[in-house]
């Protein structure tokens, strides 16, 4: 129904076989589009270098936003190998532990400041230097929970970094418009990834809103990752600042 051939990709945030970003990644590569991949340091780069491979991934390289210089040298290569990018995909997040575990009106401000800047702040970085490779207009997308927006037990900190990328969603949606930069984030429910291991008892949740959902199912990674793909795509265009849920319906439960 819809194509994206002749698209050029980056996404950020593959970690394994399991992770979102990876069922993203194969969505947009089924509809045609070529990609850019990126992987965390070299303890991950043994893990994701084979599915960039795969998928046949004409960019790869380190990507991790804390350490200066790396994310203008993703982009700078983009810029030299392809000269454009349709789309960039976001997908990762982070909160120190001790931070994520405990209650929220005790994180540490040093915790609070990392879990905003990795989480939030540099999808903003990223936006920032995708605009001027947009220049036909293009797609930005995050992914977020529905942790944003009302309490989920032992999500704690990750709920208000949540909501401030909705807002930041929302915002940047505003601001690019003009310009024809869809931005988006993606809101699946529970699911099983290395980022979501580092949640206290999220078996339970998982188990929990399998049961309430109306179709009795959990997201998987290829839910995701078609709707990445439609929004994507040309049919899209009139699409933006959106917070899509992909959660079988738990999000409308009580």
């Amino acid at each position: 129904m819809f194509s994206l051939e002749g698209q050029k990709a980056l996404v950020v945030g593959i970690a394994n076989a399991q992770s979102i970003a990876w069922g993203i990644a194969q969505a947009l590569k089924a509809q045609g589009a070529e990609l850019g991949v990126t992987w965390l340091n070299a303890k991950a780069e043994p893990h994701v270098r084979p599915l960039a491979e795969e998928i046949g991934a004409t960019i790869m390289a380190p990507l991790d936003v804390s350490q200066p210089g790396q994310m203008e040298a993703v982009f700078d290569e983009i810029a030299q190998r392809w000269g454009r990018l349709d789309t960039l995909v976001h997908s990762i997040a982070y909160a120190p532990k001790d931070d994520l575990h405990g209650r929220v009106v005790d994180c540490s401000a040093e915790g609070f400041a990392r879990a905003m800047d990795t989480s939030v702040h540099s999808f903003l970085r990223m936006i920032r230097l995708a605009e001027p490779l947009m220049g036909a207009g293009g797609t930005c997308l995050s992914v977020s929970f529905f942790g944003s927006t009302r309490v989920v037990r032992h999500y704690n900190l990750m709920g208000p970094v949540k909501a401030a990328l909705e807002s930041t969603v929302r915002y940047a949606a505003a601001e690019l418009g003009e310009k024809g930069i869809r931005v988006h984030a993606l809101s699946p429910g529970p699911l099983a990834t290395r980022a979501a291991s580092g949640i206290d008892h999220f078996d339970e949740m998982m188990a929990e809103a399998a049961a309430r959902a109306p179709t009795h199912h959990l997201a998987t990674i290829a839910d995701i990752g078609a709707m990445a793909a439609f929004l994507a795509a040309p049919e899209a265009r009139n699409m933006t600042g959106g917070i899509h849920e992909i959660d079988g319906g738990y999000s409308i439960t009580a």
